[in-house]
């Protein structure tokens, strides 16, 4: 268990200080957009690059992974909608409750963290499980919010929003360039590709330290405004349950069910795709319960909750699978 926590500790210990440096105001709120923008664009982009042109072109195709990841997130989501929704809580709180419960933060944290934990052989089921809930899950939670709307061509607009935006998104990109380059035996010419390197290198600390920082920018506005985070922890904490305990639990079963039914699920797959569900909630969601009106304090605490409580429990999740 020790040597476990000696892999994961850095990777909390960097998201730890980004929260102090943005709640001391070290590091200015206003330049929290910037950090996000250079992980987004430029150092992530780069490192998915890496690893889908590092990986074999089959892993990044297995249909196994993708179905059974698919079926559990969809339950969850499912599930998380019909439990938390109620006279208070409409479909728009319901729906982003069950994207933040079904989507963990795979691309700023899950990538580096698991390529630490278990190596090159992670890469191909981490990038399916990215690119399912960036087109599908996504989608359809921000089409699920929309059914509060009178308007009731509300939940295709917003679906043709959640396309827009990834579409202006890098990271499926990247993913799909890397598996082109995967597929063709591609390599790029020389100071290009240690180019990218260096700014793949740098997406670790920097997403770690932006996750932290804007969970404490999500936190602090959250609080200065009257009409949000007001959430009780009825409304938050059967969320943060649901994505560090039932969500893992959830794929785990469907993968040894899949095997059980002669899937080719490979055991290093199993354990790569629950320890991705084991991971916290992605640090985006809050920004897309902001844009659709959903309470966004409630999503900030359930992201703060999953990232705090994860430091002890993915260690465990780690522990348990191998």
């Amino acid at each position: 268990m020790l040597q476990i926590f000696l892999v994961t500790f850095p990777f909390f210990a960097l998201i730890a200080a980004g929260y102090a440096a943005a709640r001391l105001r070290v590091l200015p709120l206003d330049a929290i957009p910037g950090l996000n923008t250079f992980v987004l664009y430029f150092a992530l982009p780069c490192m998915l690059y890496r690893f889908g042109a590092r990986t074999p072109i089959a892993q990044l195709l297995d249909g196994s992974v993708a179905l059974v990841w698919g079926v559990s997130g969809l339950l969850l989501v499912a599930a998380t909608v019909w439990w938390t929704r109620s006279a208070r809580l409409g479909w728009n709180d319901a729906s982003f409750g069950a994207l933040v419960a079904a989507f963990p933060n795979t691309g700023f944290m899950g990538v580096p963290l698991l390529a630490a934990l278990l190596g090159a052989s992670a890469a191909g089921p981490v990038i399916i499980t990215i690119t399912f809930d960036m087109v599908i899950t996504s989608s359809l939670c921000i089409a699920l919010s929309r059914l509060d709307g009178a308007d009731e061509h509300g939940a295709a607009r917003a679906v043709r929003q959640a396309l827009r935006g990834m579409f202006v998104n890098p990271l499926p990109w990247s993913i799909l360039l890397g598996a082109l380059a995967s597929a063709m035996q591609f390599s790029l010419f020389g100071p290009i590709d240690r180019t990218v390197a260096m700014l793949a290198d740098a997406a670790s600390p920097a997403a770690l330290f932006t996750i932290g920082a804007v969970l404490a920018r999500s936190a602090l506005l959250a609080r200065s405004t009257p009409d949000h985070g007001l959430s009780r922890a009825g409304d938050v904490l059967p969320v943060v349950l649901a994505k560090l305990l039932v969500h893992p639990l959830l794929v785990w079963s469907a993968a040894r069910g899949a095997m059980a039914l002669g899937l080719p699920l490979t055991e290093p797959a199993l354990v790569a795709i629950v320890l991705v569900a084991a991971l916290p909630s992605a640090s985006n969601v809050a920004m897309l319960a902001e844009r659709f009106g959903a309470d966004n304090g409630r999503i900030a605490r359930i992201i703060l909750w999953t990232t705090a409580a994860a430091f002890v429990t993915f260690p465990l999740a780690v522990r348990w699978l191998r």
